[in-house]
């Protein structure tokens, strides 16, 4: 079983950055796809940033410019760079990867909270 371990989440100031991490119990690349999602109070769960096979990465439209993906392959880590944080960016952030075997297989991280607040 697949586990995703998410950590970095906390309260900032708007204007603020993070950092999250997402630490994979298995290689990154037996992954088609591996990123972040997010869920603000009272919306649905959303896209923010996936790399997929080959490393393409691609953003939601309100991730770009301010949020970079990255990973380390020796550590099986993706990281979400996050600056210029605005309070619309407060939400659970959730680590998340897909896999095709035969079928897809998807895995969720437990979540980190993300609160962007003055």
């Amino acid at each position: 079983q697949v586990q995703l371990v998410e950590s970095g989440g906390g309260l900032v100031q708007p204007g603020g950055s993070l950092r999250l991490s997402c630490v994979a119990s298995r290689s990154i690349f037996s992954f088609n796809f591996i990123g972040w999602y997010r869920q603000g109070p009272g919306k649905e769960r959303e896209e923010v940033a996936g790399i997929r096979s080959g490393g393409v990465m691609n953003y939601a439209d309100s991730a770009k410019g301010r949020f970079t993906i990255s990973r380390d392959t020796a550590k099986n880590t993706v990281y979400l760079q996050m600056n210029s944080l605005k309070p619309d960016d407060t939400a659970v952030y959730y680590c998340n990867a897909k896999s095709f075997g035969g079928s897809w297989s998807t895995y969720w991280g437990q979540g980190t909270q993300v609160t962007v607040s003055s």
